[in-house]
């Protein structure tokens, strides 16, 4: 299971919120590629962007420090929010990024998420966010009727990388990821579950690891607080 360290970033910052508040911020670095080298030299295979304010604004905002990351690490990453067309999924691969994460238009425009699937194969994920297992999108600010397995089910032959399947109510909160619910979309679908959202401990990445199912996990305010050592849980992890 790979582990996903998370930069999230508002207004050129790296941040962590609290159930996807943009004002219950806490700001852990003002140069978040500082911050992606920090987990890189610790050992991750991956990095997790989110662009906190590109989810609200429905366009990139916080591209400057992306770009940062992506030429000052040399780990893939994947980036999600406020990516709703393809010119700017192009632009973004082209710039180095190795996954690009679709969300609100997984819903309000499926079709986009299988053309790009197919046109960019390997480099698609779906994120799918739920509270009480309904989605939610634009930056977890409208929710739907949808549920979180029919939509995920929905793109099990469009060709997507990876769903990365995020708990809204567990997310910042450090009160653990919500294993059963993770799992049981796991096993409904075919493509690599990455679970994100309340994963606070070593013991609930080894939990979500235990379960055979679950294919990734995204960890950031645990790692920022130190209440997960990245070496350690990298440790853990490795086959």
């Amino acid at each position: 299971m790979i582990l996903y360290p998370a930069i999230d970033l508002k207004d050129g910052q790296a941040v962590r919120l609290v159930h996807g508040d943009m004002d219950q911020t806490t700001v852990f670095n003002d140069d978040p590629a500082a911050q992606a080298r920090t987990f890189v030299d610790a050992g991750c295979q991956w990095l997790h962007l989110v662009d906190l304010n590109g989810a609200f604004a429905g366009e990139p905002v916080n591209a400057a420090p992306v770009e940062a990351i992506l030429k000052s690490c040399n780990v893939p990453a994947q980036l999600g929010g406020g990516i709703r067309d393809m010119a700017t999924i192009e632009r973004w691969l082209d710039k180095g990024l190795a996954r690009v994460i679709l969300g609100t238009v997984a819903v309000e425009e499926p079709a986009l998420v299988r053309e790009a699937a197919k046109v960019f194969p390997g480099q698609i994920a779906v994120g799918i966010d739920a509270r009480n297992g309904k989605v939610a999108t634009k930056g977890w600010a409208e929710e739907t009727s949808i549920d979180a397995t029919d939509l995920a089910r929905s793109f099990e032959d469009a060709g997507v990388a990876a769903i990365i399947y995020t708990d809204i109510l567990r997310d910042g909160a450090m009160q653990g990821p919500n294993i059963a619910a993770t799992a049981d979309l796991a096993r409904a679908v075919s493509i690599p579950i990455i679970a994100s959202g309340g994963v606070s401990s070593l013991a609930d990445l080894i939990s979500l690891r235990d379960t055979g199912l679950i294919a990734g996990a995204i960890s950031g305010r645990a790692l920022y607080d130190g209440a997960i050592d990245l070496s350690d849980a990298l440790a853990a992890l490795t086959p």
